[in-house]
């Protein structure tokens, strides 16, 4: 009986969690840690925001003094981003203030420019305000010592401004799983040569390249094996040198798919042998000579979205990471859709925003080696087994096609 969707998901993960030493760290400067995953845990070096820092441009004022307005107060002078004001605010006082300036010893917030009528010596504030209204407390965001970012996240944008702006300039992150890519068959040909009128040009190797940089791997490409056995196991065995290995075709029953009785051969574990989902139902996975593989299934469709769930986590976790499962999205159903009962399906689609809401529509394509559909899509529908006619309008599950 073929494992579901979210059996196969979990095996993956329970054998690399089993199995998966800690990488090999190394120290690189923040230009350099965009994608890969922190070795270590990184603490505030001070408190953040490390004063009661002005959220507005206005005054900043005594609260108490503003209980019956309009009132008229005294000002003091001004404080801008990056400067301290020197005295200390009193009764019946206030101090112009610009967004991110310091609030003032005395003051407990800060009053919008917009109820002021007159920017004057002696401002007339016509609303009142409560305690720290318009202000972020010191250590608000984060105390002096606290960890900000823990071992095992991946690094993006945000994560590594968050870096910068507790001053490391360099960090501690895991070494990039080295993955091995190896398409089969003997209608392929590379790319960047004109394939005979019954072969097909090799998009397989570099699409997955590209989906293994972006996952934070290194990909390797080893050519194209051909349908012949012997040939296959010494290119196997090349890629085994890797962290990882991933094939594409030659995993189904067919006379010529020769990938699982040559992995057999080797002395291959299989953990998974077929998933109930379309595309990539032939889905194999397994550990041969300590090193884990999966077979994909070579219809391009069928690699690109076996890839996009079960391989990518996979390379997250053998390059430090926690394991980081797909994510599912929510969006209303434009237009009908039905389909057989049993399998998970992924239909490439394009949501939009209507009326505020996302809204889904299935993409024409042809089938699981139409590249052309993939590409005009943004997402895949997700269809679950026990989901067979789906009405307009119906909230259902969508997989972002980055991941």
């Amino acid at each position: 009986m073929l494992l579901t969707f979210e059996q196969a998901l979990a095996i993956v993960k329970e054998k690399l969690s089993e199995a998966c030493p800690n990488p090999a760290a190394e120290i690189l400067p923040l230009s350099q840690v965009q994608g890969r995953v922190l070795a270590e845990d990184i603490a505030a070096d001070r408190d953040y925001p490390p004063f009661d820092r002005s959220t507005r441009d206005g005054y900043a004022v005594r609260s108490a003094d503003l209980r019956f307005v309009p009132a008229t107060l005294e000002c003091l002078g001004e404080v801008r981003a990056g400067e301290h004001f020197g005295s200390a605010v009193g009764a019946g006082q206030c101090v112009q203030i610009m967004t991110g300036a310091p609030l003032p010893a005395g003051a407990d917030a800060v009053v919008m420019v917009e109820y002021v009528r007159s920017e004057s010596s002696r401002p007339e504030v016509t609303r009142a305000v409560g305690p720290f209204e318009n202000v972020v407390r010191q250590g608000s965001e984060t105390a002096m010592g606290s960890v900000v970012l823990r071992r095992g996240q991946r690094l993006g944008a945000s994560e590594i401004g968050l870096l910068a702006s507790v001053g490391r300039a360099q960090v501690r992150v895991f070494r990039q799983p080295r993955v091995a890519i190896l398409p089969t068959g003997d209608e392929i040909v590379p790319f960047d040569q004109p394939p005979g009128p019954f072969q097909i040009r090799n998009s397989n190797a570099v699409t997955l390249a590209a989906q293994v940089a972006a996952a934070g791997g290194i990909p390797r490409q080893f050519g194209i094996a051909r349908d012949d056995k012997e040939a296959l196991r010494r290119l196997i065995q090349e890629g085994l040198e890797s962290d990882l290995l991933l094939l594409s075709g030659g995993v189904s029953v067919g006379k010529y798919d020769f990938v699982g009785q040559v992995l057999g051969e080797m002395g291959g574990e299989f953990f998974v042998q077929g998933v109930a989902m379309r595309p990539g139902k032939p889905l194999v996975f397994g550990c041969l000579q300590q090193r884990f593989f999966f077979g994909l299934p070579g219809n391009p469709v069928s690699t690109y979205v076996t890839f996009a769930l079960f391989v990518r986590p996979a390379i997250g976790m053998l390059g430090g990471a926690e394991f980081e499962p797909p994510v599912f999205l929510r969006a209303r159903l434009g237009k009908p859709h039905r389909r057989k009962l049993g399998l998970t399906m992924f239909v490439p689609a394009r949501v939009e925003t209507r009326d505020r809401e996302p809204v889904v529509n299935v993409v024409e394509w042809q089938g699981s080696g139409d590249l052309v559909g993939v590409a005009a899509a943004n997402c895949f529908l997700v269809v679950h087994p026990d989901q067979m006619d789906l009405a307009a309008g119906e909230w259902v599950d969508v997989l972002p096609k980055g991941q």
